[in-house]
């Protein structure tokens, strides 16, 4: 029990997150019955398993709520803004129970009646609640009487053997489906086995219903809507007009075969003992034999296609704890570890069955590798997803019209850096709604819509993940921005600064330009939170603003934090990783080349003049160096610069260690990996190298 109540939170909270993103959609489309039907069918889900684990008060609390929704349904109730917002606090009131029973705080008891008497209150008085409603109730006579087309359907009900230790009793959910409308029941009992062999407590009954009702198909499927996962259940829709002529309907072995009880071998057997409708038909001269043989061919065409549609329909997941992938990801980390150490061994021996063996492991650890990155690969839509709720409210408090658009929720995202990404975007999204959209009367005199747009966007860059908070507000103040950080000493007044160098002077920690500090912002930690955290797993932040026009704020980030190509360059007896994604190519530095530099630390790249930073001079490296030094030059937020290195050595699979609390924070390191021969090669921070380099620069400068 405790496994299924543990169960039962993780899909609550999947639930109420699915329930939010639904109530936004539908407070813009209020008629829209799609998405009724799926918040009704979530609070449904919600009531009935947490009746069905212990979660009483839940169920007890979302009892009205899924009675409201139901009259919407029917039509006696309509959509509005305050039924939303009454909505929205009560996910957050379940979701408040739930995090209790999981030691969280504890639940104002008095919200929930308030809540409950809000809904309560929104019932006609004429409408009695639906689970006590009797069957002789004037309304349910009206339901069964009225003159709706009636439909037919056929159900098969075969619950699995445990379905009653889930504590559900199967019987009900019969009686419910007795109560749409004209049924016939039939239980099979073929399944029971000896006496002796008899388990008490299982289930070896399976039910056909044929039922005639008014209701639709989702009406159905709603009352298996807590047993769908411990039970096969098939819903056909076999007859629309009950006012047929019964010599219309489907002979018996058409029927039998249709529900899957005969074979069509069997089926064939039975009616080969009498001439076949097409022999018949080509005897009496009525139709050629090829005609026959055509009918055939479409009939064996059009069901070898459906069965290619059912197969690629057909979809399947587990739930798998995250502590367990993240223990995949170390073993094949350790895989690739000693895969490489194999190539090694093989090329020095040079054998070469060895060899073949090496390179067809190697090969089978890159396909391991592959999947075991893609089972933690997330679409970052379920991150998208929160944020519309906040956008709401926030944007209700402070008086603002705003449009939140998303894009690229499709985008897949490593599990590890979609959890460190919330926060950040958070941030972003709350600046871009108090500092970057102004009020709507404001926009209007400025010649812009009152609603203003706000846009959450992500896409694929190469090895990275750009994701971006564009809105169309006033776009960052340049003057202020600049008077605020030389108040903070963050510049100098003799300091010459572009536009694009003083906006990024908002990163900085503690810069606030807000004159008053508030509940949403003011405080100056936003901004600093966003660069700290996108930096601390090798992301970058970049600043684009127009004034009057809007602000966009880029994230880059890398797709995985377990497992990324490098490229392995030396410096003298040492390795070192600079991560691949950011390398755009490599050139040769020659003695004749720092010499037409006149000492300073650039190259000229194909009429481009490259800055770079000497690595040797960085980590104080003795030793001779080569003749010929290499540069490999980096793209960062738009500007490329090199590193210099003694020698470039090719592509690496590097599996990032951490360095240890003694070591987490050295400059311009970012961890390390080990290599074939069981050397330690450090992975370089280039975004911590550069802004050491620009430090060291500005200190020489002064």
């Amino acid at each position: 029990m405790d496994a299924n109540r543990q169960i039962y939170r993780e899909e609550a909270f999947e639930l109420l997150g699915d329930l939010e993103d639904a109530l936004i959609e539908l407070e813009q489309t209020p008629d829209d019955r799609d998405l009724i039907d799926r918040i009704f069918r979530a609070m449904h889900t919600i009531k009935g398993s947490g009746a069905m684990f212990g979660f009483d008060d839940i169920a007890a609390f979302t009892h009205t709520i899924e009675t409201v929704y139901h009259l919407i349904r029917e039509g006696s109730l309509s959509v509005d803004q305050d039924l939303i917002s009454l909505t929205l606090s009560s996910c957050d009131q379940i979701k408040a129970m739930v995090e209790e029973s999981e030691g969280g705080g504890q639940v104002d008891t008095s919200r929930n009646e308030e809540i409950s008497n809000a809904f309560k209150a929104l019932i006609p008085s004429e409408s009695e609640d639906l689970d006590t409603r009797p069957e002789s109730s004037p309304d349910l006579e009206k339901d069964t009487t009225t003159n709706q087309t009636q439909i037919t359907y056929r159900i098969r009900f075969k619950p699995h053997t445990n379905i009653f230790a889930n504590g559900t009793n199967p019987i009900p959910l019969l009686n419910e489906l007795k109560d749409l409308g004209d049924s016939h029941v039939i239980c099979h009992l073929n399944n029971l086995p000896e006496l002796t062999d008899i388990d008490p407590e299982a289930c070896y009954a399976r039910w056909d219903v044929i039922l005639t009702t008014s209701h639709d198909i989702n009406t159905i499927r709603d009352i298996f809507i807590f047993v769908e996962d411990i039970s096969d259940i098939d819903i056909t829709k076999i007859d629309e007009n009950s006012d047929l002529d019964e010599d219309d309907y489907k002979r018996i072995g058409e029927i039998l075969f249709d529900r899957g009880d005969i074979k069509l071998n069997d089926l064939e057997i039975m009616l080969n003992r009498q001439k076949r409708i097409g022999e018949i038909l080509i005897e009496s001269g009525k139709v050629h034999r090829s005609e026959v043989q055509s009918a055939l061919a479409e009939q064996e065409h059009v069901r070898n296609l459906r069965k290619k549609r059912v197969a690629q329909d057909t979809t399947s997941s587990i739930r798998v704890a995250s502590d367990k992938l993240d223990a995949l990801v170390n073993l094949v980390g350790e895989m690739v570890t000693m895969q490489a150490r194999l190539t090694q061994i093989a090329h020095q021996k040079n054998d070469s069955d060895l060899i073949l063996v090496s390179e067809e492991v190697e090969r089978l650890t890159a396909e391991l590798r592959d999947n075991a990155m893609g089972i933690r690969m997330l679409p970052i839509g379920t991150t998208f997803a929160k944020f519309k709720r906040m956008v709401r409210d926030l944007s209700t408090e402070l008086g603002k019209e705003i449009d939140f658009i998303t894009e690229g929720e499709e985008t897949e995202l490593d599990k590890t850096v979609i959890d460190k990404l919330s926060d950040p975007l958070v941030h972003l999204i709350r600046n871009s709604i108090d500092h970057g959209i102004e009020r709507p009367e404001i926009r209007r005199a400025a010649g812009k819509p009152s609603q203003g747009t706000i846009e959450l966007k992500a896409e694929h860059s190469g090895a990275n993940v750009l994701i971006s908070v564009h809105d169309d507000g006033a776009g960052l103040n340049t003057e202020a921005i600049l008077k605020k950080a030389l108040e903070k000493g963050l510049t100098t007044p003799d300091a010459s600064l572009s536009e694009k160098e003083i906006h990024e002077l908002i990163l900085a920690p503690g810069f606030s330009t807000a004159e008053n500090v508030t509940s949403v912002s003011g405080r100056g930690v936003g901004m600093d939170v966003v660069t700290s955290s996108i930096e601390s797993f090798g992301g970058t932040v970049e600043i684009s603003s127009i004034k009057g026009s809007g602000t966009t704020i880029t994230l880059k980030l890398p797709l995985t934090l377990a497992i990324i190509d490098g490229l392995l360059v030396t410096l003298g007896d040492d390795f070192y990783v600079i991560p691949l994604g950011s390398v755009v190519e490599c050139v040769e530095l020659t003695e004749k080349d720092k010499k037409r530099a006149h000492g300073r630390h650039v190259t000229k790249v194909r009429d481009d003049m490259v800055p770079y930073i000497y690595l040797r001079e960085v980590f104080v490296l003795d030793g001779s160096k080569p003749d010929i030094e290499q540069i490999v030059i980096t793209e960062i937020n738009g500007r490329r610069i090199g590193f210099v290195v003694d020698k470039v050595i090719g592509g690496h699979q590097t599996v990032i260690k951490n360095l240890g609390k003694f070591l987490k924070n050295t400059q311009g390191v970012s961890g390390a990996t080990i290599m074939g021969d069981g050397t330690v090669a450090l992975i370089l921070d280039i975004n911590r190298l550069i802004m050491h380099a620009e430090d060291e620069e500005s200190m020489i400068v002064q």
